[in-house]
């Protein structure tokens, strides 16, 4: 429009059209108000528009723009307001403030300050003003009238297929940035609000259309065309894309190269920018959604280890001396952690040196903890007579079967099936400890013995426990042995879960990422069994039509050559040649057996599908109801009058059940928290996390409490 292409007056009607549907959607009679998002997303389409035409339409359809201005007036006065403090990052009291503007109510509070102004935008530039006098005399076109699609209209009054209904909205209508104020406002960058809006867009889409392109994204995304410093509002922008919950739009890996690799464009400035935000980050840490919380560790880990683990960690000294589950201190501590694994522990220790309080933080060094180890100063006993015996087998190839029948006559029967998991699974560890392949190799070759010995939970859940037990000093070889069990099915991710929650592991739940690392592992690889048994569904679907077609094709030329008859002494006889017959027959054959074999593949994919659902119902509600029984034994209990006390507030009423006399006493001193949180809120906290996690790995995002609750 603004180099003549398009009329203003078409540029109206469209927008009038977006408006149109957009209230139409809010409409009592003929609306929906469940699909509000649409809604925003017409209006938003608008707004967004704004900063990069308004001027133009100002000057030549000005009563027209003001008529759309009303209109979006009123639809903001009309629409609900949107505040889901679910998929806040932090979690403070101001979520449910009243005067909190959503989204939507920001937009158009910027674009009545830009229509204020004179419609006047510094970042938005305007290479069409250099060719006015020959663009003024070229033909504008009129835009096609455009339809959209009518709301989908129910009748139901039920809430839960109301909030199903929202939901599915939200799905397809994103919104697209939730602001993460990480900085001061003395700190960040001076810019107008319109024009803080507009470099958003440029970032955001720079992110979008380069996701696959590390190297031009950050080209890019230091090559903005504007006249002012953003590099602030940049680490905001990304920072609020790799933390948005429920799940960032792109990978996590793809943002922690982006920001490296503007590290390095940037050299005199964003390094900088980046370590503000870290330090803003960790200062508000104990605030921080528990989600968020594991993103940033994973990044900042990933981020050190591309610049020599440097960093001033004597400003983190202090966290040394905080309760074990405050969370600066679980932070740093995971923090180590993860860059062990991405290093080795003589360096990591090595980069703390000038804070050595921070020593007493890291795991101890990696090593496996082998039971029936062979030492001359140790008495050797029953089980390490066995164990020895057992690697004596293994080293000479005998087979699987003979290694159960050997367990199952001199192991069981004068020890038990518990002392005949424990040499096997402590022996069979330890010949796969040298490294993730050996691992690999020895539960391909064995994992029969391990699935003959522990046939149901009880034994699954000891088998955890030799896994632990065995990798206690190293949290990546405990999950990535069980992760490895459950893909072989040695171990159900039934068993997997009631083991997190066994009384052990919830003691570390608000300590360490441990128990959580292998749960996340266990939620995500039953649902990608799922998503990948409907792939697969979806792709012999079309295969079954390609064959049919082949099949009904093959049949056609056969029956044609069939149908060609010639008169032999009298009598009817095909004139093909019976080698061709023969030939199209065996086609024919084949092809319809062709058929019948990807049916019958379709068919067993379909009742693996439908186990898969199966487990998946049960692994929900196991993992809901173990996470209440955890929360029931220390929260304090609703009152009678139905009131909740608040944990955050310092509720007088509050008071902890007398059998966990720690809970009662755990609270994050001042330097960590202001909120006082104690261990009931923490692990309130990490419920709500895995009730979003599961809920959108196997129902998608939820946005609405109806949702949520389900």
């Amino acid at each position: 429009m603004c180099s003549k292409v398009i009329s203003p007056n078409s540029i109206i009607e469209t927008y009038e059209t977006l408006l149109s549907s957009a209230a139409t959607i809010l409409d009592e009679d003929a609306g929906n108000a469940s699909w509000q998002p649409r809604a925003d997303f017409y209006v938003y389409c608008i707004l967004a528009s704004l900063p990069w035409g308004g001027s133009e339409l100002f000057e030549q359809v000005p009563d027209e723009l003001e008529r759309v201005l009303v209109g979006i007036q009123s639809y903001i006065s009309i629409r609900r307001h949107f505040d889901d403090i679910a998929f806040s990052v932090f979690e403070t009291d101001e979520g449910n403030s009243p005067n909190k503007k959503d989204f939507m109510e920001d937009l158009w509070e910027r674009m009545q300050l830009l229509s204020r102004n004179g419609w006047k935008v510094k970042s938005v530039p305007k290479p069409h003003l250099s060719f006015e006098a020959q663009l003024v005399v070229g033909k504008s076109h009129r835009f096609h009238p455009v339809s959209y699609p009518p709301p989908a209209f129910t009748m139901s009054s039920s809430e839960i297929l109301k909030g199903q209904e929202m939901h599915e909205a939200n799905l397809k209508y994103p919104q697209r940035l939730c602001r993460l104020h990480i900085f001061p406002t003395n700190k960040a960058e001076n810019m107008q609000p319109v024009d803080r809006f507009v470099v958003e867009e440029y970032i955001l889409d720079v992110l979008l259309f380069f996701n696959g392109c590390r190297k031009e994204c950050a080209f890019y995304l230091v090559s903005l065309p504007v006249s002012f410093r953003y590099e602030y509002l940049m680490a905001e922008t990304i920072f609020s894309q790799l933390l948005l919950l429920p799940n960032p739009p792109f990978r996590p890996i793809y943002y922690t190269l982006v920001i490296i690799d503007l590290c390095k464009a940037l050299p005199a400035a964003f390094p900088s920018v980046v370590v503000a935000a870290v330090h803003a980050l960790f200062d508000r840490i104990s605030n921080m959604d528990t989600e968020c919380r594991t993103r940033l560790i994973l990044w900042f880990s990933h981020h050190l280890s591309n610049f020599q683990f440097v960093w001033p960690w004597q400003e983190w000294a202090n966290v040394k001396g905080l309760p074990k589950w405050a969370p600066q201190r679980v932070f740093v501590q995971e923090v180590l952690e993860r860059e062990i694994r991405l290093s080795y522990f003589e360096k990591i220790k090595q980069s703390i040196e000038d804070a050595a309080e921070l020593e007493g933080l890291l795991p101890p060094k990696a090593g496996p903890n082998f039971r029936y180890h062979t030492d001359e100063s140790k008495e050797s006993t029953e089980g390490h007579r066995l164990s020895k015996e057992l690697v004596s087998m293994v080293r000479g190839r005998k087979t699987t079967r003979d290694i159960i029948l050997w367990a199952e006559e001199q192991i069981v029967p004068a020890n038990g099936a518990k002392f005949a998991v424990d040499v096997v699974s402590q022996t069979l560890l330890d010949i796969g400890s040298k490294s993730f392949t050996h691992l690999i190799t020895v539960l391909e070759r064995y994992g029969q013995i391990i699935s003959k010995l522990c046939p149901d939970e009880e034994m699954q859940l000891l088998l955890m426990d030799e896994v632990s037990a065995y990798w206690k000093n190293s949290t990546q070889m405990t999950a990535i042995a069980i992760d490895r069990m459950m893909g072989y099915r040695l171990i159900s991710n039934l068993a997997i879960v009631k083991w997190v929650f066994s009384p052990a592991n919830v003691n570390q739940f608000h300590v360490s990422d441990r128990p959580w690392e292998i749960l996340r592992n266990t939620v995500s690889k039953t649902y990608n069994r799922i998503s990948d048994l409907r792939k697969e569904i979806q792709t012999l679907r079309k295969s079954i039509q390609v064959a049919k077609e082949a099949s009904a094709k093959a049949i056609k030329e056969l029956e044609e050559a069939k149908s060609i008859l010639e008169i032999v002494e009298g009598q009817p006889v095909s004139s093909e040649r019976p080698g061709r017959l023969r030939r199209l027959q065996g086609f024919a054959d084949k092809a319809k057996e062709e058929e019948v074999t990807i049916e019958e593949s379709l068919e067993a994919k379909q009742a693996l599908l439908a186990r898969g659902l199966e487990e998946g119902k049960e692994l929900l509600r196991l993992l809901f109801k173990s996470f209440v029984d955890v929360l029931t034994e220390r929260l304090p209990p609703v009152s009678a009058d139905g009131d909740v006390p608040n944990l955050r507030t310092g509720d007088p009423n509050v008071t902890f059940p007398a059998s966990d006399p720690e809970a009662a006493t755990m609270e994050i001193d001042d330097e960590n928290g202001a909120d006082n949180n104690r261990f009931g809120l923490t692990l309130a906290c990490w419920t709500r996390r895995f009730s979003l996690r599961v809920f959108t790995l196997s129902f998608g995002k939820p946005h609405s409490p109806v949702c949520a609750d389900r």
